[in-house]
């Protein structure tokens, strides 16, 4: 998939530091995602999702008040949720295997490891977009 055909993705970022958010903007960026929003952590993420639907989320896994978990929990199983099908990656740097099972069971799509590289992000996304799965990708990890 190219990088062009990502631009008619909409994409929300959910993470708490601002840095790291900017960070992954940029990334989107490069392969040609320009609509993006962006929330400091699972409430808020809620709150945009509800205003502005999503193609797909990033999402960090720490985060206070509602960290990524629970937040993937809320939009795979709220009757409230906008897309309970919307793909989620959590990119992370905690991936000790209970924290990969906990994600893959609130229904994350895809992990990803801090420090994240373009390519990784990439090769994710598309995977995503060509290859629709309910389940975490997460045989890497442990």
């Amino acid at each position: 998939m190219s990088g062009s055909a990502f631009e008619v993705l909409r994409v929300l970022i959910v993470e708490d530091n601002q840095h790291m958010r900017s960070l992954l903007r940029t990334l989107l960026n490069s392969i040609g995602i320009r609509e993006i929003q962006e929330a400091g952590n699972g409430a808020a993420a809620l709150d945009v999702l509800r205003e502005k639907p999503c193609d797909l989320v990033l999402s960090d896994l720490a985060m206070k008040p509602m960290d990524g978990i629970d937040f993937s929990r809320e939009i795979r199983q709220s009757p409230r949720s906008a897309n309970p099908f919307m793909p989620i990656i959590m990119i992370t740097g905690h991936t000790e295997k209970q924290r990969v099972e906990m994600a893959r069971d609130a229904g994350v799509t895809e992990f990803l490891a801090k420090p994240i590289t373009p390519q990784s992000l990439f090769s994710r996304i598309a995977q995503i977009v060509e290859h629709p799965r309910p389940f975490v990708r997460c045989d890497t990890y442990f």
